[in-house]
């Protein structure tokens, strides 16, 4: 304390208290935030593409607003349960033909084109959307349906693989009960009209899958309706990209019978006409060295 004028003493004020520092609040981190998307596009974006640990993050979250989603119940249960202990243990073999994909297989050898994630799984497949001509493939013994249902996830009576698409899993367990009384053409007629009902509710995948192996059986099938051209004309579009992609990286036989595919499906579709010439043409060029 000093002295002022006079003697006085000068008081000086004294030093503020320094404030305390505010209190740490622990603040968890945000959660994850995750977008609703259609089941069409989880299955095209993270499930075909082997994504399958955001598949599973898009599944579980699309199923808490939709809980009674059959075709994502299965999926999920695809996903999560051990490929082995769903479909038995391998003991057979499939070599991949020109055309085919998992979806394709699985409906031939186990009844259902939903089954597909499983049966990738199954043949460790790290991507269900490459699948090589010429691959090879392990099947389980049994080719009667398995059911694609996830009891296992849930408590939903598996009464249908997707009941707001039109058909039911005992429309498709019958497939093979009733190929032994079909002829060829029959069963492939069937296969379109389920195919048919799946593409009207918007699964193409799948609808595609099944018009692709009535065709199979029967490559002269005429269409049953307009819905049945549309998907014809998107089946072709679908082949001739695979032949395309199958050129340029000179497996030019396997491009060859796809685009042979395209023809009888469509003899006007010029586009597959010039480049199955132009395939041909460089295999003979190829053979004369």
């Amino acid at each position: 304390m000093g002295t002022g004028f006079g003697g006085h003493a000068t008081a000086h004020p004294a030093p503020a208290a320094a404030s305390a520092p505010p209190p740490v609040v622990d603040t968890p981190p945000p959660t994850e935030s995750l977008p609703d998307l259609p089941l069409a596009t989880i299955v095209k974006k993270d499930l075909q593409t082997g994504h399958y640990d955001e598949g599973e993050k898009a599944l579980r979250h699309y199923l808490e607003t939709h809980p009674g989603d059959h075709r994502a119940q299965s999926l999920l249960h695809q996903l999560t349960v051990d490929p082995v202990q769903m479909l038995g243990a391998p003991a057979r073999t499939h070599t991949v033909s020109p055309g085919e994909s998992y979806s394709t297989v699985a409906a031939h050898y186990l009844g259902d084109a939903n089954l597909f994630l499983v049966l990738a799984r199954y043949n460790n497949a790290s991507n269900p959307s490459l699948l090589r001509s010429g691959a090879t493939l392990q099947l389980p013994a049994s080719q009667k349906r398995i059911s694609s249902d996830a009891d296992a996830e849930t408590s939903a009576t598996p009464a249908a693989v997707n009941t707001d698409a039109g058909v039911h899993s005992s429309d498709l367990s019958r497939s093979s009960d009733s190929s032994r009384a079909e002829s060829p053409v029959q069963k492939a007629r069937r296969l379109e009209s389920q195919g048919v009902a799946l593409y009207q509710q918007g699964d193409k995948d799948r609808a595609l899958a099944l018009l692709d192996q009535a065709l199979t059986l029967d490559p002269k099938l005429p269409p049953s309706g307009p819905v049945s051209v549309e998907m014809r004309k998107e089946l072709v579009a679908n082949y001739h990209q695979r032949a395309i992609v199958l050129y340029r990286d000179q497996h030019l036989d396997q491009a060859i019978a796809l685009w042979n595919r395209v023809l009888a499906m469509d003899p006007s579709y010029e586009p597959a006409a010039v480049y199955r010439a132009r395939a041909i043409e460089l295999k003979q060029r190829l053979q004369q060295y």
